[in-house]
């Protein structure tokens, strides 16, 4: 009996040792950010179609689209920062998948502490609420001020209207950074927002920042990673203002090159984050590992 009792003991020791880490989590990535720990969380994945770029020529096409196509994918991400729980984005919320995915990280959507939104569209903040309820009760929602004036009042759009009446009061607004600003405040410790507007008139790009570590989420930068970060002048049907899309497309990539900052996108396929360094006359992204 006493060499049974053993044995379990020694089983269950393996199995917790054994049990799934976030990494092991199908969709979710783990990394860190100085002290900070990062999850990038795959919603949704899909067969990609270029045919939301604007202006690519078959060249292009057949230089950088493999001949068996590729992945579309849509992503947000966690952040444990600090005390604090925090999501970049919330994703259609279709299907609760993004709940989920943040259970098996052992935190509640009432554990949520804040929810940073790059833009408001759907596939952003869809997951805010659910049956006209705050998925996340007690969140701060950080947003910028002209893209809720855009969206809200400017060209109102009711999906977006619907998915923040929930947290009247919770609502916090800013004005982000320049890119190149000497100073860039931070909304939360180690949290800042950079202006990156073009593919929406408040786009919104986060910086992550623990001690000499950091992390850009860019957001909407691009939607078609094989070729944008190749041509970063190829804009998406979904950028509302193309031009200026392309324009700051190419400056972030220069900033995050130069700086050897890597990155983290909502378009990027898993897992979602990695380095960007000049090549020929655009970039070359290169995936954690």
């Amino acid at each position: 009996m006493r060499n049974l009792l053993i044995l379990g003991i020694v089983v269950s020791v393996m199995l917790i040792a054994c049990a799934p880490t976030a990494e092991k989590i199908d969709g979710v990535y783990s990394s860190k950010v100085g002290q900070f720990e990062v999850f990038m969380l795959v919603e949704a994945e899909r067969d990609g179609n270029t045919a939301i770029l604007v202006d690519a020529d078959e060249a292009i096409l057949e230089k950088y689209i493999p001949e068996d196509g590729f992945k579309h994918t849509a992503n947000a991400f966690l952040i444990k920062a600090n005390g604090q729980n925090i999501m970049i984005d919330t994703g259609t919320g279709a299907g609760g998948i993004l709940v989920e995915k943040i259970k098996k990280i052992g935190v509640e959507p009432e554990d949520i502490n804040a929810v940073f939104i790059t833009h408001l569209h759907g596939d952003h903040f869809g997951g805010l609420q659910r049956d006209g309820e705050a998925v996340y009760p007690n969140a701060t929602i950080y947003l910028s001020e002209r893209e809720l004036q855009h969206f809200t009042v400017t060209n109102p759009n009711p999906a977006a209207v619907a998915a923040l009446a929930p947290y009247d009061s919770q609502i916090e607004t800013f004005e982000p950074a320049a890119l190149n600003a000497e100073e860039k405040p931070a909304l939360l410790p180690g949290i800042i927002p950079i202006a990156a507007f073009g593919h929406t008139p408040g786009h919104t790009l986060f910086q992550i920042e623990n001690g000499n570590d950091k992390l850009l989420i860019i957001a909407d930068l691009l939607h078609v990673a094989l070729v944008q970060f190749a041509v970063p002048e190829i804009s998406a049907t979904f950028d509302i203002d193309p031009v200026t899309a392309a324009v700051v497309r190419r400056e972030v990539l220069s900033y995050a090159a130069e700086n050897k900052i890597p990155l983290g996108g909502m378009h990027i396929v898993y897992p979602g984050i990695g380095t960007v360094e000049t090549d020929e006359t655009g970039f070359k992204f290169t995936p954690a590992k």
